[in-house]
């Protein structure tokens, strides 16, 4: 598997925007879905396996973040998917549901 195949499955893209801003412990991750920590933490493998995320553990405790650098143009993509376009709809929709309070 390379790191597109990697990284196209949408629970490692979800994975992915959660660690993309900032660190975060695989509980805090896993709490984010409605599937076992067994299922996250394998997502999060194979993530960590193509580069994708770096981890570091404090303790017991697994951290993991983003590693942009590795993701190469990617990483680019990525932000603007999640940035740039969501936040163009998420102002279409808030614009749709004013409008639609208007008229009701």
């Amino acid at each position: 598997m390379d790191m597109l195949a990697a990284v196209s499955e949408p629970n490692r893209q979800r994975i992915l925007q959660l660690v993309w801003k900032q660190e975060r412990t695989a509980g805090d991750i896993a709490a984010e879905f409605s599937t076992t920590f067994g299922a996250v933490s394998q997502h999060l493998k194979v993530l960590r396996d193509h580069g994708a995320v770096s981890m570091r553990k404090d303790g017991r405790t697994h951290y993991y973040k983003a590693n942009r650098k590795q993701l190469g143009p990617l990483a680019r993509y990525f932000e603007q998917m999640w940035w740039g376009h969501l936040s163009t709809l998420k102002a279409l929709a808030e614009n749709a549901e004013r409008a639609r309070k208007t008229w009701n």
